[in-house]
């Protein structure tokens, strides 16, 4: 069969596997697991979010030196939140996890925060969970089965920064181990991929177009996405009449992808107008990272498609205030 008609083929099934009841469901995503309750991107919050229940599990992807791609928001090992295997903090970043093999990297405890670090004051009422080892994605797509959670999503991030190549895989290899990998757990209808930098995005759109992508974006002092086209595949606000909506559908276009395209900006950028111009371009819109009711409820009153926070407990608990409807209670067997 010709790689394109097998390409229509298999985004014709996605689309009509996301046809259902969670294909137009608010989106309520449980970020890094719902760090603000247990240790983040660990195997236990994951468990604790699929108990609450969540649409999708919001992770990040770093790929060891031995090529196994692992659940982790840094590329260098964070001192806030890793000890060594003598239980020790550690004194700085890294090692950087491209050049540690998984058996070694498996050595270090992410299962707490260093109570002297500014983390623990923004996440006073994390529980901790000694022993939690940096999972495999894998072991994610594992766990979210054993627990037979079929209707669960996933929303995976490359975690590739285009002005430090040297920290991780160059795009094209990534893509691979990622691709791999939820071809191998029979992911791809249940799967979003996110990024920062959209060379990943563009280059999954050719690889497999049934995957949905998402659009990250943030303008802040400290950390500006947007400013010259580096983070965004070449792609410059100014060739947009300064749309930033419109410049995510011109990238998607360029890959000739028109369906499963949302757009995940920085919550604080984010206004009723430009939800509303994504959506007339045919994007979801579903920004980043909420933590508080009444940050989300305004968000929710604009018309957004889903909401990533570390505290999926409290977006649960608006929406059913709101009356909209949950996300299915995965109970333990």
């Amino acid at each position: 069969m010709p790689l394109h008609r097998r390409h229509f083929i298999r985004a014709t099934l996605v689309a009509l596997a996301l046809s259902g009841a969670t294909a137009d469901a608010f989106n309520l995503q449980a970020h890094r697991g719902g760090r603000g309750l247990l240790p983040e991107s660990t195997l236990v919050a994951f468990d604790n979010a699929l108990s609450i229940g969540v649409t999708t599990l919001e992770t990040d992807v770093a790929i060891t030196a031995d090529g196994v791609a692992v659940l982790s928001h840094d590329a260098l090992l964070n001192p806030a939140i890793t000890r060594d295997a003598s239980g020790a903090w550690l004194a700085a970043r890294g090692p950087t996890i491209h050049k540690v093999r998984y058996a070694d990297l498996a050595a270090f405890d992410v299962g707490r925060i260093n109570p002297a670090s500014k983390y623990a004051r923004d996440f006073p009422l994390q529980q901790p969970h000694d022993g939690a080892r940096i999972p495999r994605l894998a072991d994610l797509f594992a766990l979210v089965k054993a627990r037979g959670a079929t209707q669960v999503h996933f929303d995976i991030e490359t975690k590739i920064n285009p002005h430090h190549p040297d920290e991780t895989l160059p795009p094209e290899a990534f893509v691979d181990v990622l691709l791999k990998e939820i071809r191998a757990a029979n992911m791809v209808s249940r799967v979003m991929v996110q990024s920062f930098d959209w060379r990943t995005l563009e280059i999954l759109h050719r690889r497999e177009p049934a995957l949905r992508t998402m659009y990250l974006t943030i303008a802040s002092e400290g950390f500006h996405t947007l400013k010259d086209g580096a983070w965004t595949a070449g792609h410059l606000l100014s060739d947009h009449g300064g749309s930033v909506p419109r410049m995510v559908k011109a990238s998607a276009r360029r890959a000739k992808k028109s369906t499963g395209v949302i757009w995940a900006p920085n919550f604080r950028n984010l206004t009723p107008a430009l939800v509303k111009e994504a959506h007339a371009l045919g994007l979801k819109v579903i920004p980043w990272t909420v933590n508080q009711t009444e940050q989300m409820s305004p968000l929710m009153d604009w018309g957004v498609d889903g909401i990533i926070t570390d505290y999926p407990d409290r977006l649960r608990e608006l929406m059913a205030r709101r009356g909209v409807r949950l996300p299915v209670v995965v109970h333990n067997r």
